[in-house]
């Protein structure tokens, strides 16, 4: 089977394709999702979002710190929790999410060229089945909601 290989050669290439979609934003691909988030949710913490999108904390300070550099979000203390923070978007972030969320879909749309509804549908629900494999493989649990969520 081609399966690690071609999941690779797609990650790989999807993001290349997105990151020029997103360059005029001032994002990139491994920041759309965090953007995108905190957009829908304003004073989302930011502790939230390490179960949320699979990722170590480092990375969720890293990239939390590169959007609110870029001016697309701004952070303020927690008041039930001064350990954490809340996000909050920014106008400008604002006034380019949904610009964002285009590139986004273009390059799902990409993803999926050239396959039928079922196919679509029976993509997604076997990507999510192998995250749900390996996650658990990994001991990293999560509900089905959670799963559902991203």
């Amino acid at each position: 089977m081609k399966i690690l290989k071609w999941l690779s050669v797609a990650d790989r290439f999807y993001k290349i394709y997105l990151d020029k979609q997103l360059g005029p934003f001032g994002i990139n691909s491994s920041q759309h999702m965090f953007l995108t988030k905190i957009c829908a949710s304003p004073g989302i913490s930011q502790d939230s979002l390490i179960d949320m999108f699979y990722v170590h904390p480092s990375n969720i300070v890293r990239t939390v710190a590169a959007l609110e550099k870029q001016g697309m979000i701004t952070r303020s203390p927690n008041d039930q929790d001064k350990r954490t923070w809340k996000l909050y978007p920014t106008d400008r972030a604002l006034s380019v999410i949904e610009e964002i969320q285009a590139a986004c879909e273009r390059t799902e749309a990409l993803l999926l060229k050239d396959m039928s509804e079922a196919e679509k549908k029976l993509f997604a629900d076997l990507l999510m089945q192998s995250g749900k494999n390996i996650t658990a493989e990994l001991h990293i649990e999560r509900t089905e909601e959670e799963f559902h969520e991203r």
